[in-house]
């Protein structure tokens, strides 16, 4: 049993290794699961404290994918200014706490088990939605307001497109 297991988690990870290379294929593979799983909430009127449980795990990922590596954002109490104390603080890139392809993965196997949680009846709990839905925009624009001040205060951008081209006059 150990081997088939070993031999079936070496299958697993051969494949995950070569999507990595597949970015767009990946997020849209994500989208049309989410889609998918939105269609079945949406027609079977039901399991919204399991979609309200997938927003706020998906929100946290997200903010975990934002967030550099060695960001306090406990310490926003002081509007003081942060300087690098040494040289070699001056400029680092930036490592987020959470790499794309992790975050994509987790937000996959997520929603795919949310998905699945659908067909468990004892799961769909009698809930007013319009408070959920609620309680989510609030915390979200709470968190995302309070992730772009620290962007801000830290000059970072958490998104890069791609290395820079410079013309040649020659």
């Amino acid at each position: 049993m150990e081997k088939i297991s070993y031999s079936l988690w070496r299958v697993y990870q051969a494949y995950s290794d070569k999507s990595i290379v597949y970015i767009k294929a990946r997020w849209v593979t994500l989208g049309i699961l989410l889609f998918w799983y939105f269609i079945r909430i949406i027609t079977i009127k039901g399991f919204y404290v399991v979609t309200y449980a997938l927003s706020i795990f998906l929100l946290n990922l997200f903010l975990r994918f934002l967030t550099p590596l060695k960001a306090d954002l406990e310490d926003e109490d002081s509007d003081e200014p942060v300087l690098p104390m040494r040289e070699k603080d001056e400029f680092k890139p930036l490592l987020r706490k959470l790499g794309e392809f992790k975050f994509w993965k987790v937000a996959f196997v997520a929603t795919l088990f949310a998905y699945i949680c659908t067909f468990i009846k004892a799961l769909d709990f009698p809930v007013f939605w319009p408070v959920l839905v609620m309680y989510f925009i609030i915390l979200f624009v709470v968190t995302m307001r309070r992730q772009i001040a620290h962007m801000i205060k830290h000059k970072y951008l958490p998104f890069d497109h791609g290395k820079a081209a410079y013309n040649s006059s020659r």
